[in-house]
């Protein structure tokens, strides 16, 4: 529809002067109606620039879309309604489908362009919860986006795996664990102690002091506290990489924030010859009250380093290693001053790529409207959920298919994505207020409506018997349209490019998301009310068109992140 619509704003542009061809097809919008046309130009935002009434201007452009895409127009209520060529659409939407395939939506447009994407970046020694699916999956889906417009990504899992909180554990794991406790149990043994040393430390303070001298130890590379540290995190690692797995999810590079660690004295050194450091109460800052913000923060008065410094020598390292056109931080709001802070400084040290640098925020999960916390257990380990929303598929495939093939693993794929489609349907701004009845809800605008639709085309496909090489545009009149349902379904496949623009300008996976389900339901009303393998006339064309909608839904289960079921 992008492409109709640029043609349309380019014939009226002709008769507009006073407006680009660019300015109208940003006017141009899609009525709610059928009746009202399959396009509209609003005239009201045109009637100061043209100094004519909307009713007017609507009046003088009727008669001018003369082109063979257009059936014909009319002008309502300072509104003109352009109706297209049915055999257009088919013609040429209907046929880009079905001709690329697995290629509709794709483009090579940015070839050549790298986007470095750091998300999930979960914290080492600790579960995997449901707060770090957002990062995770929203990370995922953003890189899709930009591999679907033909940018190279590099996925960057900047791991939490430096701190104080290693001091800590390294202290529980002395007091209160065993080795073989920890290789036995993974990760839950991890934050079983992590937990207990918080509570212990509320009546012994002296633990917190201990815990600091192990993490000194640490820094100063003392051999047993970085042979605990490096055990630590390759136990988590083990866990952590469980979780990727069933959301099919890999990444390019895991340097987390002690891989900067010796990267960060010369940024210091940087800021200082460019007399951007200055002293607040023994500690060193950049000041930014002239932008607005707060200090940055770039060594404590101890002398020790902070978030900021890393991640300035991580962008650093990142544009010099990657030379990327774009670098995006996938993180929750709650961190958006830290990362204007970040891209000041380094446009202050004189890099102009720093406006190339990119915070993607999201709403914060709560449960219960209390915020997630491991050190006080108020957790839900994204494991549990996905094996609880697994469970329910299953149960509902017993119930009503129980001799399907692989179903356990189809339960699996069903119930990961309806727990990530629940999360990507919501806009990303959007805080969570978690519960189990509504994440594990397969009912309505879900996952499982989404996947369950795509095997349903592909079962019509499969019962048809024609080979997939064999659907094609051969002997299709545009004649074989019959009915408005075929129709609106053909206009809503047409936007999937339109919304994957959408979506990649405004970092918004759940504009695809949303999306698919509309394509669901049109395809849904349009298979309710028609026979398709008993069709007499054109059993061929609405074959062709449950084929574009394979195609259309399986490309959008792939940018978000859901695997494609073709047997449900």
């Amino acid at each position: 529809m992008k492409e109709i619509k640029s043609i349309i704003a380019k014939k009226l542009s002709e008769n507009i002067e006073q407006l680009s061809w660019r300015e109208i097809m940003g006017n141009l919008e899609y009525p709610p109606e059928p009746d009202m046309g399959d396009l509209a130009l609003p005239c009201f935002k045109l009637s100061k620039v043209l100094r004519k009434s909307p009713v007017a201007i609507a009046d003088s452009l009727v008669d001018l879309l003369n082109i063979d895409l257009v059936e014909r127009c009319e002008s309502k209520s300072g509104y003109l309604n352009i109706f297209l060529k049915r055999e257009y659409m088919v013609n040429n939407i209907l046929k880009n489908i079905v001709d690329l395939k697995e290629e509709f939506g794709k483009s090579d447009e940015n070839a050549g362009k790298t986007v470095c994407i750091d998300y999930s970046a979960p914290n080492i020694a600790k579960p995997f919860h449901i707060g770090h699916l957002r990062s995770t999956v929203i990370g995922h889906a953003i890189r899709r986006l930009h591999e679907f417009r033909g940018y190279k990504c590099i996925g960057i899992n900047h791991l939490g795996d430096w701190g104080t909180q290693f001091g800590k554990l390294i202290v529980a794991y002395k007091n209160w664990s065993s080795k073989e406790l920890i290789e036995e149990k993974g990760t839950e043994e991890l934050v079983r102690i992590y937990v207990k040393f918080h509570a212990e430390a509320e009546n012994n303070p002296s633990l917190n002091d201990e815990a600091r001298k192990w993490f000194s130890k640490l820094e100063k590379k003392d051999e047993e506290a970085v042979e605990l540290w490096k055990w630590f995190k390759d136990i988590s690692l083990l866990d952590i990489e469980k979780t990727y797995k069933m959301l099919d999810i890999s990444f390019d590079s895991y340097a987390g924030e002690s891989f900067y660690n010796d990267k960060m004295e010369p940024v210091i050194e940087e800021l200082k010859q460019k007399n951007l450091l200055q002293s607040s109460d023994g500690a060193m800052i950049v000041n930014l009250e002239e932008y607005n913000m707060p200090p940055c923060l770039i060594l404590k008065s101890d002398g020790s380093s902070l978030y900021a410094t890393r991640d300035i020598a991580a962008a650093m390292y990142r544009k010099k290693t990657y030379d990327f056109a774009k670098c995006i931080y996938v993180t929750a709001t709650a961190q958006d001053l830290h990362f204007k802070q970040l891209f000041k400084v380094v446009e202050l040290m004189g890099y102009e790529w720093a406006k190339d640098l990119i915070h993607v925020g999201f709403g914060m999960v709560s449960m219960g409207g209390a915020k997630l916390a491991t050190r006080e257990g108020n957790i839900i380990y994204l494991d549990d959920l996905f094996k609880e929303a697994s469970k329910r598929v299953l149960d509902i495939i017993n119930e009503k298919n129980p001799d399907m093939e692989d179903k356990e693993q189809k339960a699996i794929d069903i119930g990961v994505g309806a727990i990530v489609f629940s999360d990507l349907s919501n806009n990303r701004i959007k805080d969570i207020d978690f519960s189990w009845e509504d994440a594990l809800n397969f009912d309505g605008s879900t996952g499982p409506y989404v996947q369950y639709t795509y095997a349903r085309a592909c079962s019509v496909l499969r019962k048809s018997e024609i080979a997939d090489d064999e659907i094609n545009m051969n002997g299709i009149e545009p004649g074989h349209m019959t009915n408005d349902e075929e129709f609106s379904l053909l206009k809503t496949l047409s936007l999937f490019n339109e919304k994957i623009d959408q979506a990649l300008k405004d970092l918004e996976p759940s504009a695809i998301a949303r999306y698919l389900i509309d394509v669901c339901m049109v395809f849904n009303k349009f298979y309710n009310s028609h026979t398709i393998l008993n069709a007499q006339e054109n059993k061929k064309f609405r074959i062709l068109l449950t084929s574009a909608v394979k195609y259309v839904l399986g490309n959008g289960l792939q940018i978000i992140g859901l695997k494609k079921t073709e047997r449900v």
